[in-house]
């Protein structure tokens, strides 16, 4: 197995969502676990929230409800999969009967295609409160349709533009906007809370919250914390050990120029593997000790060369890219994105395993 590894602390997992519940009150927590749980691994995630009584998933589409409800039925637990980007094509409405999903609608043909596979589960409507992505331009009417299929609209939800921006004007008036359809529609239930929403928006947690990248551990906003323990540790073995003297390259295209005599670590994961081709000369990696070593030459697809100064690194030994005390936020902070980014990134070459000690370490 290659050495590169992204350890999951079901333990941090366990407090994120403790925290978002009570945060969340009487509302239903509509765990996020889309693009395998923001890389983190439906496996290694989804047994620990069934474990703490969450009952209610949601993915973006048919092909991760299906994965999903199979694991569901492997760990002998039921709850609903909400399918936040619906459906695109009569295959989606098939699994979507045949492994018990609900779609998010927008338009009629996604109602008449679940009708011609005689869909007998539940839909929620979307609707656009300032984003301008994806919504029903007309409810009212969907659900009449919705009815003429003898389909039942079970809720009404939106999406926050800005809710990591808690003093954004547009949160409020995507409120004011949500409130004002949610008055047409009283007896549908009401989500409009992603994490940020959830931890600054107490007043409008409605009838379903759905956290996604809170439940990682990922603080949402900018220069606020709330308690919030990073999920996984990513990191990864040397693989060899290399003396430079003055003028050597590292990488390649030579952007590195060693000025002095000088050790090297090979550290075997690359940009195949989610690590991020834009550290190249400019990100850190951290010894088991918490020595930072900065990366050297170009990010290559199989691996990355770390400067090691004085740092005691031996073949074998194992390097981290962000942890607890490292954070991926901080990391994608120095490359201009967002911590979602490089999570989602993290590829299928990398062995995903559930943390032994969940409670220490890097």
């Amino acid at each position: 197995m290659r050495g590169i590894i992204a350890e999951i602390d079901t333990h941090a997992l366990r407090h994120n969502f403790r925290l978002l519940s009570q945060h969340a009150g009487h509302a239903t927590m509509m765990a996020v676990v889309k693009a395998d749980a923001y890389g983190h691994g439906l496996t290694q995630i989804v047994p620990t929230l069934v474990a703490e009584g969450c009952q209610c998933f949601a993915v973006t589409d048919a092909d991760e409800g299906r994965v999903l409800r199979l694991l569901l039925q492997s760990l002998n637990a039921d709850a609903s999969i909400l399918m936040l980007a619906g459906i695109a094509d009569q295959d989606d409405a098939h699994v979507s009967v045949l492994y018990r999903l609900s779609p998010v609608v927008i338009d009629r043909s996604q109602l008449t295609m679940l009708a011609e596979h005689h869909f007998n589960g539940h839909v929620w409507l979307k609707i656009d409160t300032g984003m301008a992505r994806t919504g029903v331009d007309d409810p009212k009417a969907l659900q009449a349709y919705a009815q003429q299929c003898n389909i039942q609209v079970v809720g009404l939800l939106s999406h926050l533009a800005c809710a990591d921006t808690p003093e954004h004007p547009l949160n409020a008036q995507q409120v004011r906007r949500f409130d004002r359809w949610r008055a047409k529609f009283p007896l549908l239930h009401a989500s409009l809370l992603n994490t940020a929403g959830l931890l600054t928006m107490p007043g409008q947690v409605y009838d379903a919250v759905r956290p996604g990248i809170g439940l990682y551990g990922i603080e949402p906003c900018v220069g606020r914390t709330f308690g919030l323990q990073a999920v996984m540790h990513l990191f990864a073995s040397v693989v060899q050990v290399r003396s430079l003297k003055a003028g050597d390259t590292v990488g390649y295209g030579g952007s590195f120029v060693a000025n002095q005599a000088m050790r090297i670590a090979i550290v075997g994961a690359g940009y195949a593997d989610g690590i991020a081709r834009g550290l190249s000369n400019q990100g850190v990696l951290y010894t088991a000790t918490h020595s930072a070593c900065p990366i050297v030459g170009h990010v290559c697809m199989d691996y990355c060369m770390v400067a090691l100064g004085d740092a005691d690194v031996k073949k074998g030994q194992t390097m981290t890219f962000w942890s607890r005390q490292h954070l991926v936020s901080s990391v994608a902070d120095s490359l201009h994105t967002i911590a979602y980014e490089l999570l989602t990134r993290v590829g299928c070459r990398v062995h995903r395993q559930v943390r032994k000690n969940s409670c220490t370490g890097n």
